[in-house]
Protein backbone atom coordinates (compact mmCIF):
# COMPACT_ATOMS: atom_id res chain seq x y z
CA UNK A 1 0.00 0.00 0.00
CA UNK A 2 1.46 3.35 -0.78
CA UNK A 3 0.02 5.95 1.44
CA UNK A 4 0.57 9.76 0.71
CA UNK A 5 -1.05 13.27 1.31
CA UNK A 6 -0.39 13.45 -2.51
CA UNK A 7 -2.84 11.51 -4.29
CA UNK A 8 -0.80 11.98 -7.40
CA UNK A 9 2.79 10.71 -5.65
CA UNK A 10 0.66 7.83 -4.73
CA UNK A 11 -1.17 7.06 -7.56
CA UNK A 12 2.65 6.90 -9.30
CA UNK A 13 4.47 4.88 -6.99
CA UNK A 14 1.51 2.20 -7.56
CA UNK A 15 2.33 2.52 -11.07
CA UNK A 16 6.43 2.44 -10.59
CA UNK A 17 5.16 -0.88 -8.38
CA UNK A 18 2.94 -2.25 -11.23
CA UNK A 19 5.51 -2.17 -13.74
CA UNK A 20 7.87 -4.00 -11.88
CA UNK A 21 5.56 -6.97 -11.32
CA UNK A 22 4.38 -6.05 -7.57
CA UNK A 23 0.91 -4.83 -6.99
CA UNK A 24 -0.20 -2.05 -5.03
CA UNK A 25 -2.85 0.27 -3.96
CA UNK A 26 -2.69 4.32 -3.68
CA UNK A 27 -4.59 5.77 -0.40
CA UNK A 28 -4.98 9.31 0.49
CA UNK A 29 -4.00 10.80 3.84
CA UNK A 30 -1.60 12.49 6.32
CA UNK A 31 0.31 10.49 8.43
CA UNK A 32 -0.01 13.35 10.78
CA UNK A 33 -3.63 12.76 11.41
CA UNK A 34 -4.94 9.69 14.52
CA UNK A 35 -7.75 9.03 11.45
CA UNK A 36 -5.69 9.02 8.65
CA UNK A 37 -3.86 6.54 9.63
CA UNK A 38 -6.17 4.56 11.03
CA UNK A 39 -8.22 4.64 7.83
CA UNK A 40 -5.30 4.08 5.90
CA UNK A 41 -4.10 0.73 7.76
CA UNK A 42 -7.56 -0.89 7.64
CA UNK A 43 -7.58 -0.12 4.03
CA UNK A 44 -3.83 -1.65 3.38
CA UNK A 45 -5.36 -5.00 5.76
CA UNK A 46 -8.42 -5.13 4.06
CA UNK A 47 -7.10 -4.91 0.76
CA UNK A 48 -4.48 -7.62 1.03
CA UNK A 49 -5.83 -10.12 3.38
CA UNK A 50 -3.41 -8.34 6.70
CA UNK A 51 -0.41 -6.95 7.37
CA UNK A 52 3.25 -8.61 7.65
CA UNK A 53 5.30 -4.85 7.00
CA UNK A 54 5.24 -1.28 8.55
CA UNK A 55 7.99 0.99 6.41
CA UNK A 56 7.88 4.14 7.97
CA UNK A 57 9.06 6.77 5.47
CA UNK A 58 7.22 9.83 5.65
CA UNK A 59 9.13 12.79 6.46
CA UNK A 60 9.52 16.82 5.65
CA UNK A 61 12.97 18.71 5.18
CA UNK A 62 12.53 22.30 5.23
CA UNK A 63 16.22 23.94 5.41
CA UNK A 64 14.46 27.08 4.79
CA UNK A 65 12.38 26.93 8.47
CA UNK A 66 14.02 24.04 10.21
CA UNK A 67 17.64 26.11 11.56
CA UNK A 68 19.06 26.43 14.54
CA UNK A 69 16.44 26.26 17.81
CA UNK A 70 17.22 29.79 17.85
CA UNK A 71 16.09 30.44 14.49
CA UNK A 72 13.28 27.74 14.33
CA UNK A 73 9.62 29.28 14.68
CA UNK A 74 7.59 27.10 16.82
CA UNK A 75 5.04 26.20 14.11
CA UNK A 76 7.46 24.24 12.58
CA UNK A 77 9.11 22.85 15.06
CA UNK A 78 5.80 20.76 15.84
CA UNK A 79 4.82 20.34 11.97
CA UNK A 80 8.54 18.71 11.61
CA UNK A 81 7.48 16.98 14.68
CA UNK A 82 4.12 15.88 13.65
CA UNK A 83 5.20 14.21 10.28
CA UNK A 84 8.75 12.95 10.80
CA UNK A 85 8.25 11.62 14.61
CA UNK A 86 4.42 11.45 15.92
CA UNK A 87 3.29 10.46 12.68
CA UNK A 88 5.39 6.99 13.66
CA UNK A 89 3.43 6.97 16.88
CA UNK A 90 0.31 6.63 15.11
CA UNK A 91 1.57 3.97 12.51
CA UNK A 92 2.72 1.78 15.02
CA UNK A 93 0.17 2.30 17.24
CA UNK A 94 -2.79 1.01 14.76
CA UNK A 95 -0.26 -1.31 12.62
CA UNK A 96 1.52 -3.61 15.63
CA UNK A 97 -1.99 -5.05 16.51
CA UNK A 98 -2.07 -6.11 13.28
CA UNK A 99 1.57 -7.71 12.76
CA UNK A 100 0.71 -9.34 16.06
CA UNK A 101 -2.04 -10.99 14.66
CA UNK A 102 -0.34 -12.04 11.81
CA UNK A 103 2.05 -13.89 13.77
CA UNK A 104 4.68 -11.46 13.52
CA UNK A 105 6.34 -8.81 11.04
CA UNK A 106 8.59 -6.02 10.15
CA UNK A 107 8.98 -2.61 10.96
CA UNK A 108 11.57 -0.29 9.01
CA UNK A 109 12.12 2.83 10.14
CA UNK A 110 13.43 5.57 7.99
CA UNK A 111 16.05 7.48 10.39
CA UNK A 112 18.99 9.64 8.93
CA UNK A 113 22.91 10.42 10.08
CA UNK A 114 21.51 13.51 10.99
CA UNK A 115 20.62 11.23 14.29
CA UNK A 116 24.18 10.30 14.44
CA UNK A 117 26.30 13.83 13.79
CA UNK A 118 26.15 17.05 14.63
CA UNK A 119 26.11 19.68 11.90
CA UNK A 120 27.28 23.38 11.40
CA UNK A 121 23.73 23.68 8.89
CA UNK A 122 21.48 23.21 11.98
CA UNK A 123 18.13 21.55 11.14
CA UNK A 124 17.24 21.10 14.80
CA UNK A 125 13.45 20.08 14.74
CA UNK A 126 14.34 17.09 11.83
CA UNK A 127 17.32 16.07 13.86
CA UNK A 128 15.84 15.93 17.32
CA UNK A 129 12.83 13.48 15.45
CA UNK A 130 15.10 11.32 13.94
CA UNK A 131 16.95 10.85 17.23
CA UNK A 132 13.97 9.79 19.00
CA UNK A 133 13.26 7.08 15.99
CA UNK A 134 16.59 5.86 17.17
CA UNK A 135 14.98 5.14 20.70
CA UNK A 136 11.60 4.25 19.60
CA UNK A 137 13.23 1.95 17.59
CA UNK A 138 14.95 -0.30 20.56
CA UNK A 139 12.07 0.39 22.38
CA UNK A 140 9.77 -1.45 20.00
CA UNK A 141 12.70 -4.23 19.09
CA UNK A 142 12.39 -5.26 22.61
CA UNK A 143 8.91 -4.75 23.62
CA UNK A 144 7.56 -7.23 20.60
CA UNK A 145 10.06 -9.96 20.36
CA UNK A 146 8.23 -12.19 21.76
CA UNK A 147 5.78 -11.79 19.15
CA UNK A 148 8.05 -12.51 16.46
CA UNK A 149 7.75 -8.52 15.21
CA UNK A 150 11.20 -6.86 14.33
CA UNK A 151 12.02 -3.34 14.37
CA UNK A 152 15.32 -1.65 12.71
CA UNK A 153 16.70 1.55 11.47
CA UNK A 154 17.84 2.79 8.22
CA UNK A 155 20.39 5.91 8.47
CA UNK A 156 21.19 7.19 5.15
CA UNK A 157 23.17 9.83 4.59
CA UNK A 158 23.26 12.61 1.50
CA UNK A 159 20.57 10.69 -1.38
CA UNK A 160 19.63 12.26 -4.61
CA UNK A 161 15.94 12.61 -4.03
CA UNK A 162 13.46 15.23 -5.13
CA UNK A 163 13.06 15.97 -0.94
CA UNK A 164 17.12 17.49 -1.52
CA UNK A 165 16.84 18.66 -4.64
CA UNK A 166 15.28 22.49 -3.93
CA UNK A 167 18.54 22.88 -1.87
CA UNK A 168 20.62 20.60 -3.45
CA UNK A 169 22.91 22.80 -5.44
CA UNK A 170 26.27 21.76 -7.74
CA UNK A 171 27.89 23.70 -5.43
CA UNK A 172 26.79 21.50 -2.32
CA UNK A 173 26.82 18.48 -4.27
CA UNK A 174 30.61 19.12 -4.87
CA UNK A 175 30.87 20.08 -1.23
CA UNK A 176 28.90 17.07 -0.05
CA UNK A 177 31.37 14.66 -2.10
CA UNK A 178 34.13 15.73 -0.87
CA UNK A 179 32.85 14.59 1.95
CA UNK A 180 31.89 11.35 1.15
CA UNK A 181 34.93 8.50 1.31
CA UNK A 182 33.05 6.75 -1.56
CA UNK A 183 33.11 10.60 -3.25
CA UNK A 184 29.42 10.71 -4.37
CA UNK A 185 25.66 10.97 -3.23
CA UNK A 186 23.58 8.14 -2.55
CA UNK A 187 20.94 6.96 -5.62
CA UNK A 188 17.14 6.28 -3.77
CA UNK A 189 17.68 2.44 -4.93
CA UNK A 190 20.78 1.79 -2.48
CA UNK A 191 17.95 3.11 0.25
CA UNK A 192 15.25 0.98 -1.11
CA UNK A 193 17.27 -2.14 -1.21
CA UNK A 194 18.21 -1.60 2.23
CA UNK A 195 14.80 -1.74 3.45
CA UNK A 196 14.01 -4.48 1.47
CA UNK A 197 16.38 -6.80 3.19
CA UNK A 198 14.92 -5.36 7.03
CA UNK A 199 11.53 -6.07 5.48
CA UNK A 200 12.11 -9.88 4.23
CA UNK A 201 13.36 -12.48 6.65
CA UNK A 202 16.47 -12.19 5.33
CA UNK A 203 17.35 -10.38 8.07
CA UNK A 204 14.87 -12.22 10.46
CA UNK A 205 18.06 -12.22 13.03
CA UNK A 206 18.05 -8.51 13.11
CA UNK A 207 16.09 -6.95 15.55
CA UNK A 208 16.93 -2.88 17.61
CA UNK A 209 19.87 -2.64 14.78
CA UNK A 210 20.70 0.47 13.25
CA UNK A 211 22.24 0.49 9.28
CA UNK A 212 23.58 3.23 8.51
CA UNK A 213 24.07 3.77 4.61
CA UNK A 214 26.27 7.30 4.10
CA UNK A 215 29.08 6.22 1.69
CA UNK A 216 31.53 5.95 4.66
CA UNK A 217 30.70 9.50 5.77
CA UNK A 218 30.43 9.08 9.57
CA UNK A 219 33.23 6.26 9.83
CA UNK A 220 35.88 9.28 10.01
Amino acid sequence: MAADIDGAAATETVARAEAEGGEAVAVVGDVAVEADVERMIAEGARRFGGLSILYNNAGVLWKDRDRSVLETDGQWWDRVMAINLKSVFWVTKYGIPLLQRAGGGSIVMMGSVSALVGFARAQDAYTSAKGALVSLTKSLAIQFARDRIRCNIIHPGIVDTPLQAPYLTEALRREFEAGIPLGRIAHPREIASVALFLASDDSSFMTGAELVVDGGFTAG
